[in-house]
């Protein structure tokens, strides 16, 4: 006796659609011509325009990776617009026209915010400065400032993010 298996209609349960297709539908978007980038931030909206405004017929459309290829198509052509209108300037033209060194102003200001950057450094502790300093100036990894500070990584990682709240907070009073 055979009995015939009907599997139910896919769900619009976003985290399984995203596990499920997000691959296939790069993989679509490179077919059509993108690079990897443009077809991974086509995926995303893709995947953020469903979960943002799902089709009204949710009930009856039982095939949302149908509908996921309507969207992703869609945005595809939309690209495709937009960079066929942009238009592109040679760069030795524009190197001839722009003058490389910054204003006077600019000079000022970035010396005036590296000022600002010093003192705000100064104004740290001991070891979240050394912590900043050692990855940020240093280009030291996480785990090589935790091993050198004899703290873990995740406290490594919050001396550091504080270290920036404080700098940015510095600069941006500035």
């Amino acid at each position: 006796m055979h009995r015939l298996v009907h599997e139910p209609p896919m769900s619009w349960d976003f985290h399984n659609l995203f596990v499920r297709h997000a691959r296939e539908i790069n993989r679509f978007l490179r077919r059509r011509g993108h690079n990897a980038e443009t077809a991974a931030d086509i995926t995303q909206d893709t995947f953020l325009r469903v979960l943002a405004a799902p089709p009204a017929e949710v009930r009856t459309n039982h095939n949302p990776r149908a509908y996921l290829y309507q969207v992703s198509r869609s945005l595809s052509v939309n690209h495709h617009r937009r960079e066929s209108l942009v238009q592109t300037t040679d760069l030795d033209e524009a190197a001839a026209v722009a003058d490389p060194a910054p204003t006077a102003e600019a000079l000022v200001y970035s010396r005036q915010c590296l000022e600002q950057t010093r003192r705000a450094l100064a104004e740290l502790p001991e070891r979240t400065r050394k912590a900043f300093e050692m990855h940020r100036l240093g280009g030291r990894t996480i785990q090589d400032v935790a091993d050198e500070l004899n703290v873990s990584t995740s406290r490594a990682w919050v001396l550091i993010r504080n270290a920036y709240r404080h700098i940015l907070t510095r600069v941006d009073e500035f």
